[in-house]
This record gives C-alpha cells, sequence and structure tokens, in this order.
C-alpha cells in the first residue's frame, strides 16, 4: 500500500500530537511493508509568522497532491487582533472547503478505563459508541450573506442548505449505520427553521433507500439533553454543520476529555484528518497535552483513507491496553478513579501505545505465520 500523507502540525500543542501520531504510522508502514510518505507543510498561526497568510499556496498544493492530510490544531491568542479571515483559523475553513469534504466522521466512545473521567455516571456511559455525521461545507460557517456592520452594531449570518446538500451527507451516514448498528438519529431545529423542514424531508426521503437502518428525528435542544442521559440510545448521529460542532464537542463529556477524540472529513478530493481538541496554547510545549485523539485519528486515515481495517482496528486496540494498564495524560488523570494510574508525558504516552501497537501487529503476523 502507497500512501502520501501530507502533515499540517499548525499551532499550540498541534506539533507534539502529530508528532506521536506520525510515529504510529510510520510503525504501521515499517512493520506491514506499506509505501508511506509524509510532507510537512505550514498552516494557521505559523504560517501567518512564516508567509502572513494562514493557508498558504505551497500548503494547499501539498494537500491536494497527497492521499490524506494529517493536521494537528489551529489558532494563536496573539492574532485575535487580526480580521476573521486572516486569522489561524481562516486556513482551517479555507481548506476544508478546498479539499471538498463535506461529511465529518466525529466518533465519540466512552472507554471503560477512563469511567471516572467523565462527569456522568458509569452506568450513563458504559458501552457508548457514538458516530457523528456533521455536514461541514454549508450552514451558518459558510452561508453568505454574513457580514458585520460595526457602524450600525448589526451582524447577519446566514443558514443555508440545498437539497443535494443534505442528501449526499445522509447517504454516508446510512451507509456507515447498515456497517454498525443499522441506527441513524437525525437532528434539527424543524419546528422553528426552514432549513431544517428541508434537512428533515430530505433524510426521510434518503432512508426509504436504506429499509434496514431505523431512522429518528431529534430536535436539537432535546437531543443535548439525550447525549448527556440516554448516550447508549445513539449509534450514527448526523446533522448540520454548527448542531453537529456543538453536539460532538459537547459529547467530549462521555470519554472524559476533547483530547480523546478523533476526526476524518472525507467525500472530497482529499481526506482530511484531525483530533478534535483546539491548540491549546496554554499548555504547549509543557508535555501535558494528550496524543490519543490524534493517534486515533492516525486510525482513521488507515481505516477511511489506505484502506488498512486490521490496522486500524491494531492502533484502537493499543489505546485500550494502554489505558487499561492505567497511564493518564493530565487530563484524563484529574478525576478520581478504581486502582493504580500514573500520570505521563505526551511523549511517554506515545511511546506506550506505540510499543502495545508493535507488540499486537506482531502477534497478528504471527498467528497468520502458523
Amino acid at each position: 500500500m502507497r500512501l502520501k500523507i501530507a502533515v499540517l502540525a499548525g499551532d499550540g500543542i498541534g506539533p507534539e500530537v502529530t508528532h506521536e501520531a506520525t510515529k504510529i504510522l510510520r510503525a504501521v508502514a515499517e512493520l506491514g511493508g506499506h509505501d508511506f510518505t509524509f510532507t510537512e507543510a505550514l498552516i494557521g498561526g505559523v504560517a501567518i509568522t512564516a508567509s502572513g497568510s494562514p493557508l498558504p499556496t505551497a500548503t494547499l498544493d501539498a494537500a491536494l497532491d497527497s492521499d490524506a492530510v494529517l493536521l494537528g490544531a489551529v489558532g494563536d491568542n496573539k492574532f485575535n487582533a487580526l480580521t476573521p479571515d486572516k486569522r489561524p483559523e481562516a486556513g482551517l475553513l479555507q481548506i476544508r472547503q478546498a479539499l471538498g469534504g463535506f461529511a465529518n466522521l466525529r466518533p465519540s466512545l466512552a472507554f471503560q478505563a477512563l469511567s471516572a473521567s467523565s462527569p456522568l455516571r458509569p452506568e450513563v456511559t458504559q458501552n457508548v459508541d457514538i458516530l457523528f455525521v456533521r455536514e461541514l461545507l454549508g450552514g451558518l460557517y459558510f452561508g453568505q450573506p454574513r457580514w458585520w456592520n460595526h457602524e450600525t452594531n448589526e451582524a447577519i449570518n446566514t443558514m443555508r442548505y440545498t437539497k443535494a446538500e443534505v442528501v449526499r451527507v445522509a447517504r454516508i451516514a446510512f451507509e456507515l449505520a447498515s456497517k454498525r448498528r443499522k441506527k441513524v438519529t437525525s437532528v434539527d431545529k424543524a419546528n422553528v427553521l426552514e432549513v431544517s423542514q428541508l434537512w428533515r424531508a430530505a433524510v426521510s426521503e434518503v432512508a426509504q433507500d436504506y429499509p434496514d437502518v431505523t431512522l429518528e428525528h431529534q430536535l436539537v435542544d432535546s437531543m443535548a439533553m439525550h447525549l448527556m442521559n440516554i448516550p447508549r440510545n445513539f449509534d450514527v448521529v448526523l446533522t448540520e454543520n454548527l448542531f453537529g460542532d456543538i453536539l460532538s464537542d459537547e459529547a467530549g463529556v462521555i470519554t472524559g476529555s476533547l483530547g480523546m477524540l478523533p476526526s476524518a472529513t472525507i467525500g472530497g478530493a482529499v481526506n482530511l484528518y484531525e483530533p478534535v481538541h483546539g491548540s491549546a496554547p496554554d499548555i504547549a510545549g509543557t508535555g501535558k497535552a494528550n496524543p490519543l485523539g490524534a493517534i486515533l485519528t492516525a486510525a482513521m486515515v488507515l481505516r477511511h483513507s489506505a484502506h488498512l481495517e486490521a490496522d486500524a482496528r491494531a492502533i484502537e486496540q493499543a489505546v485500550h491496553s494502554v489505558l487499561d494498564a492505567g497511564y493518564r495524560t493530565p487530563d484524563i488523570a484529574q478525576a478520581a478513579a478504581k486502582g493504580n494510574t500514573q500520570t505521563i508525558t505526551t511523549r511517554e504516552m506515545g511511546k506506550l501505545v506505540h510499543q502495545a501497537l508493535v507488540e499486537s501487529i506482531d502477534r497478528r503476523q504471527s498467528m497468520h505465520a502458523v
């Protein structure tokens, strides 16, 4: 398997967690005899400092010339005085739009070893496995017109969707659900918003092509509540851009930390992969960052771009084993936990997952050789 990966580490803790994720991908390539090449490029605040643009042309060219893009994080408070289109976050929105990925996949998995890290009761989070499918190129984030008139103190953003945009992301949600527990929960605000009424009608139409998948509709406000008190009721959650952003971040409560959440953006020319967490400049360089979200994002690279399902599962199992052994970064070590736990650094966590992964793949290859 050959795979060209553009690595855009970005700002804050981005370079630290991305380093650990690429180390994992290199191990998979070496052990499996794959040819993975990595091209590094700048995005976000570091790109502004170097070139004046949050997304330099060279970075976009490198991304479009790759099979997958692995991104760390963007954002730095020192650029807050810039206009929104010049800030680091603008580079992220621009590359999402340029690559064309319209479906953002955000798994939210309850790790049994981290049950004490969640403020929710263990019986609430037990066996939770939710996959959010968030539409990424429409809605309030991209709808026009949008402006802020400082003289009149007025501002406007536009939520806009076409039926075609809803249908294409809905099909991805139903396809994924058909391989999981065969349930899609579509989230909208159809009791108030015409856009949501269009959304609900289009999703219901797509559902007719998937008779084995159950479809339910939830209003976003009730969904926010149900996500915290009955999360086991959900399998694939399909929603528009803003609602998906908020709900999938809320789901970080289930895992105990945003640092545990990976994501993949698919459907465009090149898939884009990034952990859900932000750049966290306050802890950059301290060794406190949790690299597991980035490492689990590397597993999604293998699953969706390289189609190496066994290796993707091996990475996920390695993360489980390290957590089961009691190792924690500070963000998941704050709550009291049963048994002995040890707080470790970003690099130490990456090293332990790497060791567990190598052992797992060696065992698998030995079994196949017998």
